[in-house]
């Protein structure tokens, strides 16, 4: 471990730096199951993602000189920043607390294929999916981008 003033570095443990994503037998599967139930299929990718994430602990540094004025201030971050060893894990977990909010649930053989129940159009039943690649979103279902513009109005 290397000391410096105001504060040491540590090693994160893993159990705040992990970050899963979907596996490719499971967006396989995916659009095996659109293919078979005529559902429709939408990507998108959500921009700067890990910045909508809130950190999940302090991190602090001092301003340097490009901070103008206001070098030398502590500056506290409060949102996940890319190159950070948990922002991903900080994004997954802000971006399954919205997939919940929004009625989805992870299934029990992929965390990262979200499900939830919902009815076409002639009354048949069948499940809507969002897959998630890190900020990369596949969904499937007999109207996708409802689902897409859900996620648009949060991110």
């Amino acid at each position: 471990m290397e000391s410096k003033t105001g504060g040491h570095l540590t090693d994160p443990p893993a159990s705040i730096t992990y970050s899963s994503v979907v596996a490719c037998d499971s967006v396989r599967i995916a659009f095996m199951i659109a293919a078979l139930n005529d559902l429709s299929i939408l990507v998108a990718d959500v921009g700067n993602a890990y910045l909508n994430a809130p950190c999940r602990e302090k991190i602090w540094f001092t301003a340097g000189k490009e901070f103008g004025s206001r070098a030398g201030t502590k500056i506290v971050l409060v949102r996940a920043l890319y190159g950070l060893k948990t922002s991903g894990a900080a994004w997954r977990a802000h971006i399954s607390g919205n997939m919940r909010e929004l009625g989805f649930e992870p299934s029990d053989a992929d965390p990262d294929v979200w499900m939830r129940a919902a009815t076409k159009l002639d009354g048949s039943k069948y499940y809507e999916y969002v897959l998630i690649y890190i900020d990369d979103i596949l969904a499937l279902g007999e109207h996708p981008e409802k689902v897409m513009i859900s996620l648009s109005e949060i991110y």
